[in-house]
């Protein structure tokens, strides 16, 4: 039986409409378009449901054939979300008071989808976590009230079962898949305590929290400080540690739960995935990105810089850490996965960019298969994929050949660094350039058991260098010997590579010299995103131990 064929819900000025799954991307015809001003949509967390509201009302229909479930008239919501087996359906609207109601109306509903009825209604006057959080079998749902949780069983909202009273909770998320459930919570401390993010991995083993101050003591940041902790549920704890200095733009797991990978530091930032342990795996280097998005079934990863930056998309394979493409998507202000784990959506939605608004549906290959541009004068607000229930589409084998599309691809062209015009005719230095370019490279351990420089070899290095140029220094201060016109090693004497004395060394330091040039030109295929064959990666991965071979011949150069 073939796997269905996800919706895409479009919400803008122009109204509400479903369009039926990619590559197609028709009008889907169980669904009639509402022309009115949306201000909300959603699904069902299994995708079966939709709702929106309308600025008249709000309704819910069955995606499958359209079939009203529910319509409440509910004027004033302004948002709505399903519980997580879409029992019930919670709405919120802008809490207001007047002269003749000071204390205001309850502001959320809680609604039982199956009659209609309203369960309860709450003062809510936040629209931060606004929404109660259910466990994923809706046994449990709690509610952050006066900075005090309030836990409910089985969705007797009129009974508190139980209470976390803990001083000023800020922020608590409780975790996904079956029971026993856990919740993370953070109480902030004194004055000036950091912001944080919590977020869970999908089987619920632990947590990585994002912590945030506005002001960075050390000076070293106008734009604060951020610092990258993992929590997991058996006690352990660790500060996951990020090599270049600057914001954590983005922080994502995968859908293994095994794996992490974060978005970090000064422009051009790097992106590196950690194991559980917060050991980095691989590095992607440096270039213009502040996201990360793991596909669905988790096998492919996509690298990207929107906002600010030029849209420019990396296309990762995760299980060989190869690239398989460099498309470009400008101005695009949202980013997602098909659930089938084959297919994108990019786009550029209101109020964020008010002019080219308009979405496209991508292969992950760098292929457009649909695009639409909203007409003159109206606006695109968001665009949201229909979810389905974990499994539904396997993982299928990665490909690197682009998908036939009249569209065609927006692979993005190499381009060379700006230069000053006083350096445009003369060789590229390091000096020369404004930033040093840092290509990915593969940390983690091969089976051959070559591993990344431990700090003890670093520090070993470090003194061998020292006493290397020790030597160096001894030997330059030593009388100088005159030799005859005609020595007895005339090629020796017009050579411009020193020797060690030794015919055997100096053909094992030429070898190895030869090896890591090999590797310098790797890399630079490998920046400009040249897929690397499996023997090419591995002789990448031994840079660091012809490095210190060749430390260790050069001693007594």
């Amino acid at each position: 039986m073939a796997p269905p064929s996800p919706v895409l819900a479009v919400r803008g000025s122009n109204g509400t409409l479903l369009l039926s799954g990619p590559p197609n991307c028709d009008e889907y015809s169980s669904f009639q378009r509402d022309n009115g001003k949306s201000r909300f949509v959603a699904f069902s967390k299994d995708g079966s449901l939709f709702g929106w509201c309308s600025g008249d009302k709000v309704s819910v229909v069955r995606v499958a054939d359209g079939t009203l479930v529910q319509s409440l008239d509910l004027p004033k919501t302004a948002l709505l979300e399903f519980s997580p087996l879409g029992t019930v359906l919670a709405t919120w609207q802008p809490y207001t008071k007047t002269q003749d109601n000071p204390q205001g109306d309850a502001n959320l509903q809680l609604w039982d989808l199956n009659s209609g009825t309203c369960l309860k209604t709450f003062y809510q006057k936040k629209v931060q976590g606004w929404c109660p959080n259910w466990s994923d079998d809706e046994k449990i749902a709690v509610r952050n009230v006066n900075n005090e949780l309030h836990f409910f069983e089985n969705n007797d909202f009129n009974t508190i079962a139980n209470k976390l009273h803990l001083q000023k909770v800020s922020e608590f998320v409780l975790s996904p898949g079956p029971q026993p459930s856990k919740v993370a919570v953070y109480v902030p401390g004194s004055k000036g305590a950091p912001s944080v993010t919590m977020l869970w991995n999908n089987k619920a083993t632990a947590v990585l929290v994002t912590a945030s101050v506005e002001v960075d003591k050390s000076g070293a940041s106008y734009y604060g400080e951020q610092t990258l902790q993992y929590l997991s549920i058996n006690g352990e704890t660790a500060v996951v540690q990020l090599p270049k200095n600057g914001p954590i733009y983005d922080v994502t797991w995968s859908p293994s739960s095994s794996e992490f990978c974060v978005v970090y530091g000064f422009m051009p930032a790097k992106a590196t995935v950690f194991n559980q342990k917060c050991d980095p795996v691989f590095d992607f280097g440096t270039g213009p990105r502040n996201a990360a998005f793991y596909s669905p079934q988790g096998h492919i990863l996509v690298l990207a810089g929107f906002g600010n930056l030029r849209g420019q998309m990396e296309v990762w394979d995760v299980k060989k850490y190869k690239q398989v493409g460099k498309p470009q998507a400008p101005d695009s202000t949202h980013f997602s996965w098909c659930p089938d784990g084959e297919h994108i959506v990019t786009a550029t939605c209101s109020p964020r960019l008010r002019v080219s608004n308009g979405y496209k549906i991508w292969h992950y290959t760098g292929t457009v298969l649909h695009k639409e541009d909203t007409p003159e004068g109206a606006e695109l607000w968001e665009v949201l994929w229909q979810p389905f229930p974990d499994g539904t589409f396997p993982e299928r084998p990665i490909k690197y050949q682009a998908a036939p599309s009249e569209l065609g691809s927006t692979e993005a062209k190499p381009t060379q660094a700006y230069r000053p015009p006083a350096l445009r005719n003369k060789p590229a230095t390091a000096s020369s350039k404004l930033h040093e370019e840092e290509p990915p490279q593969n940390l983690k351990p091969s089976s051959g058991g070559d591993k990344q420089m431990s700090k003890t070899a670093l520090k070993n290095q470090k003194k061998r260098e020292a006493k290397k140029a020790a030597k160096q220094e001894i030997k330059s201060d030593a009388p100088q010997v005159q030799s005859d016109s005609t020595s007895t090693c005339p090629a020796s004497a017009a050579s411009t590579t020193p020797t060690c004395g030794d015919p055997e060394t100096d053909k094992k330091i030429k070898n190895l010299k030869k090896k890591l040039k090999a590797i310098e030109q790797l890399k630079e295929q490998q920046a400009a995103g040249k897929p690397l064959e499996k023997n090419q990666v591995e002789k990448m991965q031994k840079e660091a131990q012809l490095l210190q071979e060749l430390d260790d011949l050069e001693l007594g150069v």
